[in-house]
């Protein structure tokens, strides 16, 4: 089957969200929503989970699921906030339990529950969720992250930061619990599945600023700059190198804290303040 894709972009981040919807019953899923953050006043907003909104309600759609592929380390979640807006339940991949342990401890974050409560649905291999008449499966893509999930939905498949735009390359593996091998595993996944599959991927940073894009086919991603004529052990090298050439996101320290806990901001204290930790290094 073909669902209907609607890409919407958040220039600051560079992500892409989307929203993937049965033509037939109007119902649809909303992968990867951006909760914004302005991080010079430390400011949440929900300008582009409404956008979503709007377009939904004004389509006539009802949301089934709220999804996001991994736990962002670029920008915050918005699926608490949709899910406290629509109700629909919210799922990621089920490794997050691992990556929530790891940053507990590096964070000191006695608060944060470890078990994935967080999201209505933990997601493992060859699961199933149904959109409508749509089936929506899931397959592992470790690789970025430890709990790297990708979506496939009819002939679309939402890829996240696995493979980025031909002209883009492949994502990063230097995060805890990233691998360059997992990821070469994880491409070959990709590259076994139909060859009419449309690829839809997680950012684009529109190199040479080129118009925005999202979307490309397995034909096109044969030419993928970290690809292209690398077997296995090149490509492992080459990642390792340029990722030890990589300055962490912008948003990552503090991201991670919110995206670790389903896309919740801050718990208010007992005078309503909200804060974020910022673990430090000294540096002498």
């Amino acid at each position: 089957m073909k669902p209907d894709v609607k890409a919407f972009h958040d220039e600051p981040t560079g992500s892409i969200q989307y929203v993937v919807s049965d033509p037939v019953s109007a119902r649809c899923a909303i992968i990867d929503p951006v909760l914004d953050f302005d991080r010079a006043c430390g400011r949440f907003t929900t300008n582009n989970a409404d956008a979503i909104l709007d377009f939904v309600k004004a389509r006539g759609l009802v949301i089934d699921w709220i999804l996001d592929t991994h736990p962002h380390a670029d920008h915050m979640s918005a699926a608490h906030y949709l899910h406290g807006r629509t109700g629909a339940p919210t799922a990621i991949g089920a490794r997050v339990t691992q990556v929530q342990r790891i940053w507990q401890e590096r964070y000191d974050l006695p608060e944060l529950h470890t078990d994935g409560r967080q999201w209505t649905r933990l997601l493992g291999e060859a699961d199933v969720l149904t959109v409508g008449a749509l089936e929506v499966s899931v397959i592992n893509a470790p690789g970025h992250t430890l709990a790297t999930v990708i979506y496939r939905v009819g002939d679309a498949a939402f890829i996240n930061d696995t493979l980025f735009m031909p002209d883009s390359g492949t994502a990063r593996t230097d995060f805890p619990g990233g691998s360059a091998e997992d990821l070469w595993q994880t491409i070959g996944a990709i590259r076994s599945l139909p060859a009419e599959t449309r690829l839809f991927t997680g950012h684009d940073y529109r190199p040479q600023g080129r118009p925005l894009a999202f979307e490309s086919s397995l034909a096109e991603q044969q030419a993928n700059i970290h690809l292209a004529g690398r077997d296995q052990q090149q490509f492992v090298n080459e990642r390792q190198a340029r990722d030890r050439t990589l300055p962490l996101p912008n948003l990552m320290l503090m991201a991670l804290q919110v995206n670790l806990d389903g896309g919740r901001w801050p718990r208010a204290d007992a005078a309503g303040r909200r804060f974020l930790k910022l673990p430090v290094e000294i540096g002498w």
